[in-house]
């Protein structure tokens, strides 16, 4: 018999999924300021949070 550790081996859940898991489970949000689902106004806040918690994203990034 062979023991495989649990997350090596079936399927691999897809990225929405997990940060919709993340945040009904954990109340984690995880959010790109790319997302099309998000106006203006709540890109902006979610840089302003993002720049307030963790400082300004690296100048290589292009923003």
């Amino acid at each position: 018999m062979r023991f495989i550790p649990t997350g090596y081996g079936g399927h691999r859940r897809d990225p929405e999924r997990v940060r919709r898991e993340g945040w009904k489970e954990q109340k984690l949000l995880a959010v790109s300021l790319d997302d099309d689902r998000l106006t203006w106004p709540e890109r902006e806040l979610i840089r302003q949070l993002g720049e307030k918690l963790y400082g300004k994203p690296d100048a290589g990034d292009g923003r």
